[in-house]
């Protein structure tokens, strides 16, 4: 599988990652561990948690996925040093079971530090190769950082300055106990100010940003794909399936057994206005087109110059399997250039 640029840290990963989401709930742990084997087997390098998973986020769940890893990690000699291992912490946050003290969580020094030593904990390693920002700690228009319709965001009083979430990152750098950093759910003006700070010396170059991108949402493609092209700063994909829709599983209305959907029912950013339209036009040009609906978005997100990788999500090996094989697939101009004639007549309905 190819291989492309981690930023300027000197690592690549594959055009394929493995995300972990939906282990310690939706998944048990052999289950994690048969992805796991089958990920490692297939060559993908990155595999990519955080602190809060899984996902619903839940007091009694939260951080079993990193448990799970940590787990496989001990039981399988010479696995560590066959990835990368990523993992994330909380940006701004009501939830009060993640830190001991039962506050808050924010970007705070102290904050950080303690979430990264529960994640290496949880682990079973040393070190965490790439640690993220799960998403900044300024309030926002909307999860995600990039809204087709923006709303002024309420102010905080006690908004943690960039420069001293990057001072504290730096010192665990220092440390070992993190090599790269990264960012998650940012916008333009977020990743340019973490870089800027860099630039003065305050601490680590952000090596990539992890966002949502998908046929339905492309809202990466405004400013921030050209921040992330001259500033070599990759995109990582998360929801590039669009949790599933984009499969067309859920088509008419259909709730599979065990799809989150089904179990959840919280999947309303694909149910906005217009989405149901635009995913079923997605599906039927890849039908239309003899290709597979799943392996078509993926291999579209595969195809753009600012993705370093897409995150895999799945819930069974079988899934993993198509979707993989979807790197390798180089889809015809004449499907291109349908895909940016729908975008164009229905622009990102689920951002």
């Amino acid at each position: 599988m190819e291989t492309r640029p981690l930023g300027r840290t000197g690592l690549s990963v594959t055009a394929i990652s493995l995300g972990t989401m939906t282990w310690g709930q939706q998944n048990t742990e052999e289950e994690a561990f048969a992805q796991m084997d089958h990920a490692l087997e297939a060559g993908l390098k990155l595999f990519d948690a955080a602190e809060l998973y899984p996902i619903p986020r839940r007091a009694e769940t939260q951080g079993r996925t990193e448990e799970y890893i940590g787990n496989w990690l001990q039981s399988r000699p010479g696995a560590r040093d066959k990835i990368i291992l990523a993992s994330k912490v909380l940006g701004r946050s009501d939830a009060t079971w993640f830190r001991d003290d039962g506050h808050e969580p924010r970007l705070t020094p102290a904050d950080i530090e303690e979430a990264v030593n529960k994640s290496l904990k949880r682990l079973k390693t040393d070190r965490i190769d790439l640690y993220q920002v799960h998403w900044p700690d300024r309030p926002s228009t909307g999860f995600g950082s990039n809204p087709t319709v923006f709303k002024q965001p309420a102010k905080v009083a006690d908004e943690v300055p960039i420069e001293v979430s990057l001072e504290a990152l730096d010192r665990l750098v220092k440390a070992g106990k993190i090599l790269h950093i990264g960012l998650s759910n940012e916008s333009t003006w977020g990743l340019m100010k973490w870089l800027e700070a860099a630039d003065k010396g305050i601490g680590p170059r952000v090596a990539s940003i992890q966002n949502a991108y998908s046929l339905v949402n492309r809202t990466f493609e405004v400013n921030l794909a050209e921040a992330s092209l001259r500033e070599d700063v990759p995109l990582l994909t998360y929801s590039t399936l669009a949790q599933g829709y984009l499969t067309g599983k859920y088509r008419n209305g259909a709730r599979p057994a065990g799809a989150r959907k089904t179990l959840f029912d919280s999947l309303t950013r694909y149910e906005g206005p217009g989405a149901v339209e635009t995913i079923n036009r997605y599906v039927a040009l890849a039908e239309e087109s003899g290709l597979d609906p799943a392996q078509m978005a993926i291999a579209f997100a595969v195809s753009r110059p600012f993705v370093g990788s897409v995150i895999l999500g799945a819930t069974s090996v079988e899934q993993m399997k198509p979707v993989i094989a979807a790197a390798d697939l180089k889809l015809p101009q004449d499907v291109l250039a349908e895909i940016d004639n729908i975008h164009r007549a229905h622009a990102n309905p689920c951002p």
